[in-house]
């Protein structure tokens, strides 16, 4: 029989879950640890979705862990070579052997008189959950609901006679060769699949109810490239890591310092690559200023080549009903479809739902405040892995997943069985979990932990900041309470 009770538990074994395990082998080697996944495979992210195209929208440079080295020329990498990354990392580590796959965690409860978390896990070929437990809990489980990606409900959608899928739920056998698709969406997932489905489809038409920032970028770095021949391997991958963490926080510093300025550099672009054929005013000007949402990236700028060659149309317009045939728009514009595809988003979750209950008082996350964007107030022993919003989401994990562990040291050395952190200062500023405002937030902001004005408190979505905090700040700083 398997064992139950662990040092520490991680929950989710993507990208955020692979690094903790990483960090609690090389940090704290004296620690059992497993890693419950829900789903059949590693990846998360990168094992739910199929549809044609996926890929990387942040370079691998900074979005591949610190501690193995991205070897590919490629820095803007497809699902497919992300996937086959992950692979060797845990199996060069011996990861996989700590990973028990379809261990669905459906109740965590955390008790101060035994120091212990237990967990109600469904486990495969039983109806009943089975109990495990541990001294410290690691959240790595992402942010949205794997089970249904957000689609608006949509006036006569059931009158459409072609064929409707969600990118989430991708039909590896569809064929779309030769066929007319509305792609309705205009974000990331959208700009990722419109140039691939464009390659095979009749004619794509993108479909938005309002424009997104849209930056072309190569997908190969010519100049990681020049440092890799001449430097030696992993000399070379700090330095291109490090490249491109001061150029996505020189990008966003400067979005947010002139976003007038940021905003006409990123228009002058879209105009010189689609021409004059189409109205960048109209199709590509955003209401919002630069980084309010996150910039969607189009390598080597294929989405701007497709448009320019007459493969891909642009309609900015609502949505009146769906008709047999294909989409008629409030306008009056009727857009003729075999295959409509609703890259509309995703549907943000707290905790894949999972009930917290923390001496028998079931968690409300609305009414608690992060700690150092890492644990929660008034939650012991447990810490959460969310990365950035503004850059790759690899770099806050892997530095969140190091304070975890450098955590369980401290907490070791001197004999403490439990840490949590307390917010009782009544003149701290109560914020939104997020600054950051794309509809798959907003929709669940006030279920979510709220952040704080001032440190510890504080989120930044700053990197340099982050890691002075993370590396440096005193672990028993009056607020991280330990028995």
């Amino acid at each position: 029989m398997c064992a139950t009770h662990f040092d520490v538990i991680i929950i989710g074994a993507g990208i955020s879950g692979i690094s903790a395990a990483h960090y609690m082998q090389t940090d704290c080697p004296d620690k059992n640890y497993v890693i419950l996944e829900g789903r059949q495979n590693i990846g998360g992210t990168w094992d739910l979705f199929r549809y044609p195209g996926i890929r990387s929208d942040s370079d691998m440079y900074t979005f591949g862990f610190a501690f193995k080295p991205w070897r590919s020329p490629q820095a803007i990498a497809p699902r497919e070579s992300i996937v086959q990354y992950l692979d060797e990392a845990v199996k060069e580590e011996g990861i996989d052997a700590h990973i028990q796959f379809e261990h669905k965690l459906l109740k965590a409860a955390w008790s101060s008189a035994a120091t212990l978390w237990s967990l109600s896990v469904l486990t495969p070929g039983s109806n009943s959950p089975q109990v495990f437990t541990c001294s410290f809990l690691s959240l790595c489980m992402g942010y949205y609901d794997y089970e249904n990606g957000y689609s608006p409900v949509f006036t006569g959608r059931e009158n459409f006679k072609g064929t409707i899928v969600h990118p989430q739920h991708w039909d590896a056998n569809l064929d779309y060769t030769d066929k007319k698709i509305v792609v309705i969406g205009s974000g990331a997932t959208a700009v990722t699949l419109i140039p691939v489905l464009a390659k095979e489809a009749a004619h794509v038409t993108m479909l938005q109810r309002s424009p997104t920032y849209i930056a072309a970028q190569p997908d190969v770095d010519k100049t990681a490239i020049r440092i890799n021949k001449i430097l030696p391997k992993e000399t070379a991958y700090r330095i291109n890591r490090i490249r491109k963490i001061l150029a996505q926080r020189l990008v966003y510093t400067f979005s947010r310092s002139f976003p007038a300025t940021m905003k006409k550099v990123l228009l002058k672009s879209v105009k010189a690559s689609v021409g004059d054929g189409i109205d960048v005013g109209l199709h590509f000007s955003p209401t919002y200023d630069p980084w309010d949402q996150r910039l969607c990236l189009a390598p080597n700028g294929d989405i701007f080549k497709a448009i320019k060659a007459g493969k891909v149309s642009v309609v900015t317009d609502q949505i009146n009903t769906f008709t047999e045939t294909g989409i008629q728009l409030a306008s009056g514009q009727f857009l003729e479809a075999d295959i409509i595809v609703t890259a509309t988003g995703l549907n943000a979750i707290l905790f894949s739902n999972v009930d917290f209950e923390v001496d028998g008082e079931k968690v409300d996350f609305s009414k608690t405040v992060c700690y150092k964007s890492a644990m929660i107030s008034d939650i012991p022993n447990m810490t959460f892995a969310f990365g950035y919003t503004n850059a790759s989401w690899t770099l806050k994990c892997d530095m969140t997943n190091q304070y975890t562990c450098r955590l369980i040291n401290y907490m070791a050395a001197h004999g403490y069985k439990q840490c949590v952190p307390v917010q009782n200062d009544p003149a701290l500023e109560i914020k939104p979990f997020s600054d950051f405002s794309p509809g798959y937030l907003l929709r669940v902001i006030n279920q979510l932990p709220k952040t704080g004005g001032t440190k510890p408190w504080k989120v930044e979505q700053n990197y340099y900041y982050d890691k002075k905090m993370f590396e440096k700040s005193p672990l028993d700083d009056g607020v991280l309470q330990f028995k």
